[in-house]
């Protein structure tokens, strides 16, 4: 198959001596021009293939005489705009903001998304000494949300916050909740949803629960209330561990995809249309998963104060709850 223009493919096996050895390690070995973090991107975005089949996990350990294919796409740098986006911020002081991230906003540039993000509304706000920390594309961000999830968020604004919100988050002592409308009602009324996650085999737009490789994730959850006979539920999730798209993973997994997901969502026009008129509105009007990250806590990460916040449901989600009701 030929490849694209501008795209690089490398690629590498295994040694004898290699054995055993973590996939990202070996790669950033062989190729010391890309760092581990663009390594492990590159894994996680399925550019990385064994005989043809995507390798997901960066920590898959290798056996002698593996060979792996790497796909690097063409980079094009541009310089990070500042650009006057409404901040809804809940926080601030020298070295973090917290704010309330707004249904619709990406995080930060990525392809598809190259301006109009929250980092170049950062920049705008906190000025250009931002670009320095955190990296190139993504300055002075710990976490993300997802485009369409709404919610609270801390970004750093100097290299010593950053450093301690990062190894807060490695060490899971960040405090995480969301709220959330799922199909169905989850049985038991409290419990963990745990299970690998990595980028799906069969979509690589999509993660998915694996049974081999992915990175370990674990999702507690507790049902707040049901409404229509348990067809709908409002639940709360809280994050053990960061995944990208982890509680629409574990919960689709678990067969109570998120209202309006439109991409982890199964039968959900079928059950949309099942729902009395002024709900199957509100949830059209929706236009988004019904998820919003609640409340966030943590040590701030110079002064050691704890920081806690919570954040009222978005209109749209409220809207939905009450059309249920």
């Amino acid at each position: 198959m030929a490849e694209e223009t501008g795209q690089e493919r490398h690629v590498v096996t295994a040694a004898e001596a290699q054995a055993g050895r973590r996939l990202d390690r070996l790669l950033a070995d062989a190729l010391p021009a890309l760092s581990r973090s663009r390594l492990k991107a590159l894994i996680e975005a399925g550019l990385v293939s064994r005989d043809g089949a995507p390798v997901t996990s960066a920590a898959a350990k290798v056996r002698a005489g593996q060979s792996f294919a790497i796909i690097v796409p063409e980079t094009v740098e541009t310089a990070l705009e500042a650009q006057a986006i409404p901040l809804d911020i809940l926080f601030e002081d020298g070295d973090l903001i917290v704010l309330n991230k707004p249904a619709g906003l990406v995080v930060h540039p990525a392809p598809g998304n190259p301006d109009r993000t929250l980092v170049n509304a950062l920049i705008a706000h906190c000025g250009e000494s931002l670009t320095g920390i955190g990296g190139e594309r993504r300055p002075g961000i710990v976490h993300r949300l997802d485009k369409d999830t709404s919610g609270l968020m801390v970004a750093a604004k100097t290299a010593a916050a950053h450093r301690g919100l990062v190894e807060q988050f490695a060490a899971r002592s960040i405090e995480r909740s969301y709220r959330g409308l799922v199909w169905g009602r989850p049985s038991p009324a409290r419990g963990s949803l745990t299970g690998n996650i990595g980028r799906s085999p069969r979509n690589r737009k999509k993660m998915a629960v694996l049974k081999r490789g992915g990175r370990p994730a674990e999702t507690g959850y507790r049902v707040l209330r049901s409404f229509r006979e348990g067809s709908v539920s409002e639940v709360l999730c809280r994050l053990r561990t960061g995944r990208t798209h982890q509680i629409r993973v574990h919960m689709a997994e678990a067969g109570h995809s998120l209202l309006g997901d439109p991409l982890y969502g199964r039968g959900g026009p079928r059950r949309a249309r099942a729902l009395p008129a002024p709900a199957e509105a509100a949830l059209t009007a929706l236009g988004r998963q019904a998820l919003h990250a609640k409340s966030l806590g943590f040590h701030h990460p110079v002064t050691g104060r704890v920081l806690q916040f919570d954040s009222n449901l978005p209109l749209d989600m409220c809207t939905l709850i009450d059309s249920l009701e």
